[in-house]
């Protein structure tokens, strides 16, 4: 069952990967915008995230506060996704602050599941 544990948390950290690294890339390139790649990152990160959060088969307890704060944080990134592609779709181009603020939030979504114990 361990095992099982460890795969889908290699699972979670590649769509964590997938988000951030696509992100990444945006903003090297000056472009800023929402891509798909993105929002199927986010996708994987959460429904692997949300798959680590059942207790199934651990011998300790589960930090629900931290489970908490990483999911709404999760909320906060879908909905900056959505709400930057749908300006994407409008006017051509993500305003600023969605766009950096996409980054920074799934920077401290990793911040929080490495630093918080």
């Amino acid at each position: 069952m361990e095992t099982l544990r460890h795969i889908v948390l290699f699972v979670h950290l590649i769509g964590f990967a997938v988000l951030f690294g696509a992100w990444a890339v945006e903003a090297v390139n000056g472009h800023r915008g929402i891509t798909r790649l993105m929002s199927w990152g986010l996708a994987l990160a959460a429904v692997a995230g949300l798959a680590l959060a059942a207790p199934w088969g651990i011998d300790y307890d589960l930090n629900y506060a931290k489970i908490g704060t990483k999911l709404v944080i999760l909320i906060v990134i879908g909905a900056l996704l959505g709400i930057g592609s749908g300006r994407q779709r409008k006017s051509g181009s993500v305003p600023p602050g969605i766009f950096w603020s996409i980054g920074i939030l799934t920077a401290a979504n990793a911040a929080i599941a490495t630093i918080w114990r």
